[in-house]
């Protein structure tokens, strides 16, 4: 029997990278897949790439309004929610004498407001033993120059994980955060300008011990592992997908 057999299941910022390789993945176990994202195009892509199993509604989660078609999808549906990847986010580089507050309000307004007002939109149609998975990063642990405001916006995530379990643990519904290394999406190579994104990549994985970035199938494995039983007594913890970077 597949892991997540008849589960529902909605993931954020599903259009490409770790998000849209969970979504296939979620729904290979089983799962009916809700997808957001914020270009139709893109969007009607990465559904099309699943099939039957999934279901696309535009949106952007740092707007507490576009949350309530989401919301209503999955209400309409009549199976609750099992699973939440509250997974949308992003950053770019800004050292300290240029951080604006323009970029102040984009990274955190996905990575942090978005994540609190996704969780807050679906906690109605979370069943009981339900899995919430949070995108951290490796950037929260590090000092990675020029990347303060990404790094403090996924540190705010992986508090959340934490705060949330507890507040949630009587429903029976576990909180834990899934925090990849450098995983080689479209956003990681958005990071660098044109010409010089294979440099930064072979940079990038020079650090890592195992030698090579990560896939976004690798980081959706986990994903799966921290939705479904196989990780039933495990709550506001932090599992590393980062080739070793950050533990040795």
């Amino acid at each position: 029997m597949k892991q997540l057999e008849n589960k529902t299941a909605l993931v954020t910022g599903a259009t490409s990278g770790i998000g849209l390789a969970t979504a296939q993945r979620l729904a290979a176990e089983g799962a009916h897949v809700f997808l957001t994202g914020r270009r139709q195009e893109a969007l009607d892509a990465a559904v099309a790439s699943i099939g039957d199993a999934a279901t696309g509604i535009r949106g952007d989660v740092s707007r507490p309004q576009d949350l309530e078609a989401v919301v209503a999808a999955i209400a309409a549906r009549g199976r609750g929610l099992d699973v939440l990847f509250a997974n949308a986010g992003g950053g770019e580089f800004a050292a300290l004498p240029d951080i604006t507050p323009e970029h102040l309000q984009s990274t955190f307004g996905t990575n942090v407001f978005g994540t609190v007002y996704t969780v807050q939109a679906v906690l109605p149609l979370l069943r009981e033993g339900a899995s919430i998975v949070l995108t951290g990063s490796t950037s929260a642990h590090n000092g990675t120059p020029d990347f303060s405001a990404y790094a403090a916006s996924k540190a705010a995530i992986r508090s959340f994980g934490r705060t949330w379990a507890a507040e949630l643990a009587g429903r029976g519904i576990r909180v834990n955060t899934v925090t990849p290394g450098a995983t080689e999406t479209p956003g990681l190579k958005g990071l660098a300008p044109s010409g010089q994104q294979q440099g930064m990549l072979d940079a990038m994985a020079a650090e890592i011990p195992l030698g090579r970035l990560g896939r976004p199938e690798e980081i959706a494995a986990a994903v799966v592992f921290l939705a479904s039983d196989q990780s039933s007594f495990a709550t506001g913890s932090e599992l590393f997908v980062d080739g070793g970077a950050e533990q040795i």
